[in-house]
């Protein structure tokens, strides 16, 4: 697709038998692999010149090649190195790291802590070169050193994880999206409870992206909404809907910051501004650029006065979202008031209030 002009440069019909579950860009920026639940992953030229178009491939655009592992299964999730020549597959029963030179991995994580689950998203970390985070079906997600061809932690969360992104500005940290409504942050380095946790779904969290600031991430939602939130805040600073939107499954920033591309279950992919109230195809002028700053300044400086704060925050919503929401906030008071009647009429030091962080951790694997 080419995003300016809004129009499909290549249609590859049949590339696989079975449902694509992954794409990434070699760092070439014209070679890139898709993999799929047919269990084989493929390498594509974008821009392909008039001497490749050989009679063995299938279209212009290849494959060049197809690669398979041995009892893989199905491909669920692939990555590529930011430098190396390297890319990484998850799938039924391993985490694979590949060579593009050869036709079988190079290294495989197939003991996943002795849990038998499947492998369901994988990314590098973008500043320690062996480095390897993956989620997986049986509600944890761990890390892989390649160097030491070995598995370092692990952790298993109360609901499962859907998905996980490496900051790239401050690559120790790490974001999850769960099926308990809420995004978490984690520090690698202290994976027993997360660092932050981000609230506002009201369904599952299926996806999410970094922008390439690092000062903010988009989650995509099972409820048909995405949602913008700042590194350093657990509430979101604006939500994306449409009436006829459903599910969104996949989400991803444009490497400019300007946008963000959604894929959802009504078979489109929609572009929204990451900034909803920027101004799209004209430069602004000096003077504008200057009034925006200014009224920018008077947000920041009155935001915390109640009247500044409910202009600047509130937000339209479908009604099932403020209805969903409105019932969550019921069941939370509820569960609150029970919780404080029974350690009124309970002996001292017999009922605790957990610290709701450290309910997100079950345990910790090495």
């Amino acid at each position: 697709w080419d995003l300016a002009s809004r129009k499909c440069l290549a249609n590859l019909e049949g590339a696989h038998s079975k449902k694509v579950s992954g794409l990434t860009f070699a760092n070439d920026g014209v070679t890139f692999y898709s993999c799929s639940t047919d269990g084989t992953v493929k390498s594509w030229q974008a821009y392909p010149s008039s001497s490749s178009d050989d009679e063995d491939m299938a279209t212009r655009h290849g494959p060049m090649t197809t690669y398979r592992a041995a009892n893989a299964g199905s491909f669920q999730s692939i990555d590529h190195h930011r430098s190396d020549n390297l890319f990484v597959t998850a799938s039924d029963s391993a985490v694979d790291v590949w060579s593009p030179e050869r036709s079988s991995p190079i290294l495989s994580f197939d003991d996943l802590w002795g849990s038998a689950d499947t492998a369901n998203h994988v990314r590098y970390n973008p500043a320690e070169r062996g480095l390897i985070a993956h989620t997986s079906a049986d509600r944890g997600f761990g890390l892989f050193d390649v160097r030491s061809q070995s598995a370092l932690h692990k952790v298993v969360l109360s609901m499962r994880a859907n998905a996980l992104e490496w900051n790239p500005m401050e690559p120790m940290n790490i974001a999850v999206a769960s099926e308990d409504y809420n995004a978490y942050t984690f520090d690698m380095r202290k994976l027993d409870r997360p660092t932050m946790i981000y609230k506002g779904h009201i369904s599952a969290v299926m996806a999410l992206s970094w922008s390439p600031t690092g000062r903010e991430f988009v989650t995509a939602s099972y409820d048909k909404t995405l949602r913008i939130f700042p590194h350093r805040a657990g509430k979101a600073r604006d939500t994306y809907h449409l009436q006829r939107m459903q599910r969104i499954f996949t989400v991803n920033y444009s490497a400019d910051n300007n946008y963000i591309i959604s894929g959802s279950d009504d078979t489109n992919l929609r572009l929204w501004r990451a900034q909803a109230s920027q101004s799209v195809g004209k430069q602004a002028t000096a003077r504008e650029e200057s009034a925006l700053r200014y009224r920018q300044t008077l947000i920041r400086k009155y935001k915390h006065m109640p009247e500044v704060k409910r202009i600047n925050t509130s937000r339209k919503l479908p009604k099932f979202i403020k209805s969903q929401t409105a019932l969550q906030t019921v069941q939370k008071v509820s569960r609150q008031r029970k919780k404080d009647n029974e350690f009124k009429n309970s002996k001292p030091g017999t009922v605790s209030f957990p610290v709701e962080r450290n309910k997100v951790v079950v345990k910790k694997v090495e």
